[in-house]
């Protein structure tokens, strides 16, 4: 497209639309148009920039646009989003943008429902070993948009950068040309159906990552997931295909202590830092990322056997008095809270609540054998607490309020754990927010 004379429309701002904005001017875009329903902070810098803002009554998408650029917040699903893609509108994310414009990069895609930032961030650790730091980037879902990266890294004029990039759904859903070299669902499980309009809607947009691939191309198949393998089979993947279990033989698997690649070995199992089957997994799924990426085994076992985790996924905040405090505030969803019970074998606190998703907890009842006290918070904390342990469940206001209750609850031995299995828009922006706010808290005791 030649921005120099489109007419875009940008919907929702955060950190994502401000970025494909400022990429939209450096780009020399004839007019932009902000659609944003909050109060804008960066209206100086936008009006700056000859932006003009606008609410987000029906008329202001009954205009006619040359492309609009949706924030991943705003559900592909609302009517607006909709009324644009039937009038024949072209509606992409950033991360369309930001690849419609850019030089040619090495672009590793991770998505999935969870996992997700560990394999990203763990796989930008290692490109960053093996490249350097001022030609690998990490972005995507997990914070930084591309189109930042693109403008501050000068992905206009350079190629050959290493890209890590974690990508949701929402970003997914409206690609049209995004290719990346080697690519991975890490699993599907239940989430965002509220967003997506159903579950199949849901894990179908995951299979956009290879959507574009071609036979040099690189996509890593979960043969130990059910669901990705029915859906790469009802949406076939056009690249090359490399499998990976930690259940029985494949491409990348678990064999004589070891983690192997294509029969090479790469990874001491034993000395692999992080607790938990599906950080075996993660690290399984990096390694093999980054083989693809030329990365050597010794390179990889030197990152993997320091990598200390992720912030807010399972990340250990302190102990007093003998109990430990965990914060999961990346727990957005029932399979990841499972996750991360599965770490521990009792005396947990488990701290749940936050915006109502309306996910069932049928399954996650079943993994509560490790679990002492379930203590609800926030608009949904009553339903998940109840839904999970009856009238056994302590049901509290807000987060401080919860941790206070658990507290007094927990005996030395035990341990507190937040991981809300679901979102935090109810009273947060977002589960970083949430995850310091707690920190903080707990910290503060």
């Amino acid at each position: 497209m030649n921005y120099t004379e489109a007419e875009i429309l940008v919907i929702g701002l955060a950190r994502s639309g401000m970025a494909a904005i400022r990429l939209l001017n450096a780009l020399g875009a004839r007019h932009i148009t902000l659609s944003e329903r909050k109060e804008v902070a960066e209206k100086e810098e936008l009006e700056n920039m000859g932006v003009t803002i606008v609410g987000q009554d029906d008329a202001v998408f009954e205009k006619n646009y040359d492309l609009v650029i949706k924030n991943p917040g705003v559900a592909p699903v609302t009517p607006f989003i909709r009324r644009l893609k039937e009038r024949g509108i072209p509606v992409i994310t950033e991360i369309e943008l930001a690849y419609d414009v850019m030089k040619p990069q090495h672009i590793a895609a991770i998505t999935g429902t969870n996992g997700k930032t560990t394999t990203t961030t763990l796989t930008y650790e290692i490109l960053k070993k093996a490249y350097g730091s001022e030609k690998v980037h990490v972005c995507g879902n997990i914070g930084t948009p591309l189109c930042e990266i693109v403008l501050q890294e000068n992905l206009l004029n350079e190629e050959g950068h290493y890209i890590a990039l974690e990508i949701s759904n929402a970003q997914l859903i409206d690609i049209d040309r995004f290719r990346p070299e080697v690519s991975v669902i890490v699993n599907l499980t239940p989430d965002h159906i509220d967003q997506m309009g159903g579950l199949d809607n849901y894990y179908a947009s995951k299979t956009r990552v290879y959507l574009n691939t071609k036979d040099n191309d690189v996509f890593l198949q979960n043969t130990d997931d059910a669901n990705v393998l029915e859906y790469t089979e009802r949406y076939p993947i056009p690249c090359r295909t490399h499998t990976f279990s930690l259940d029985h033989e494949a491409d990348s698997c678990l064999k004589d202590g070891w983690m192997t690649v294509n029969g090479t070995k790469v990874l001491e199992t034993a000395k692999v830092p992080l607790p938990g089957k599906h950080n075996l997994q993660n690290i399984l799924i990096a390694a093999t990322l980054c083989m693809y990426e030329n990365v050597s085994p010794e390179v990889i076992a030197d990152v993997v056997y320091h990598f200390k985790g992720v912030e807010h996924r399972i990340e250990f905040v302190r102990e007093l008095d003998g109990v430990k405090y965990y914060n999961d505030s990346k727990g957005t969803n029932t399979d990841a809270t499972i996750t991360a019970l599965k770490a521990f074998d009792h005396g947990v606190i488990l701290l749940v609540g936050g915006f109502e998703k309306g996910l069932s907890m049928d399954e996650m009842k079943k993994h509560l054998g490790c679990v002492k006290n379930v203590i609800g918070y926030g608009a949904s904390g009553r339903r998940i607490a109840t839904d999970l342990v009856g009238d056994q469940a302590i049901v509290v206001t807000d987060l401080p309020e919860a941790v206070g209750e658990a507290k007094k609850l927990a005996v030395s031995g035990d341990t507190v754990l937040l991981s809300p299995t679901t979102s935090s828009f109810d009273q947060y922006s977002c589960f970083e927010e949430r995850g310091e706010h707690f920190k903080k808290i707990v910290n503060a005791l």
